[in-house]
């Protein structure tokens, strides 16, 4: 028999319904579901969040922040089950972690920039570490997390050296260390070494990031982003055009294509999108 409850709109009634679908009885996809299952789905609606974010959608970006939300509270109830923590013992400890990292509002430390407050959060962090006698890291890149993505990673690895002082004077030296690397990959195409040509890829792909973390305007992984909804943008004008011409993609040839892309540039100077 189905039930027809009726629920309140809070975090209380999520967990509820959660646990009702795990129970006995419940849905068998969820009572499926495991800790590394969920976390599979968790990068998705990590990206697909962000993906309402970069349109600037608030009714997609509470829909999306509703799905990842559920899915943390979803593992907040595996844990449970295992008798590991609650969604009390999750909200308590970040609300204690809150109050202590921000103790130039609630306690006696003054931070007036956001660096300032960066190097706090660094200090409160590494007291947090020693309390909980984890074993000090042996490296400034020790914390920066596997999981990211690349593009993010690397910022993170370059924002981690540049504390030390390990870090350009000036854009234009990266810039410089751009070219530089783009003529070494150039060698290393004409000396057709395809292993070669990966690994200054690779260091190319670096120096870039590096620069878009230098300038601090936006991330080079929200840059990427940026460039990606562009080019997509154009090419679904091209297959706009073909469709309505009747002319299959693959017929098109090179040179109607790109006359084409340089179109979809032109319009989009015109029209400022």
């Amino acid at each position: 028999m189905s039930e027809e409850l009726k629920f309140e709109p809070t975090a209380e009634s999520l967990l509820a319904i959660l646990e009702r679908l795990r129970a006995p009885g419940g849905c068998p996809w969820d009572r499926e579901q495991t800790r590394l299952s969920l976390s599979r789905s968790l990068a998705e609606e990590c990206a697909e969040l962000l993906d309402a974010i970069d349109r600037d959608d608030p009714a997609d970006i509470c829909d999306e922040l509703g799905d990842l939300f559920m899915n943390v509270l979803f593992q907040a109830v595996i844990a449970k089950e295992k008798g590991e923590f609650t969604y009390t013992d999750m909200a308590g400890h970040i609300v204690e972690k809150m109050v202590r990292r921000h103790a130039h509002i609630f306690g006696d430390a003054e931070a007036g920039t956001a660096e300032e407050v960066t190097d706090l959060w660094a200090k409160i962090k590494e007291k947090e570490k020693a309390a909980a006698g984890k074993p000090r890291e042996t490296s400034i890149l020790d914390g920066v997390g596997h999981y990211l993505t690349s593009l993010n990673r690397a910022e993170k690895i370059q924002k981690k050296v540049a504390k030390v002082g390990f870090d350009w004077s000036d854009q234009q030296g990266i810039v410089g260390k751009i070219e530089e690397e783009l003529a070494e990959l150039k060698e290393a195409m004409a000396e057709g070494n395809e292993e070669h040509v990966d690994e200054e890829l690779g260091d190319l792909l670096f120096v870039v990031s590096n620069l878009a973390r230098f300038r601090r305007r936006a991330t080079s992984e929200e840059l990427l982003r940026a460039a990606n909804r562009k080019f997509e943008s154009r090419f679904r004008y091209i297959e706009q055009v073909l469709a309505r011409e009747g002319v299959p993609l693959e017929q098109a040839g090179g040179a109607r294509l790109e006359a084409l892309w340089r179109e979809a540039k032109q319009k989009e100077k015109e029209t400022g999108r």
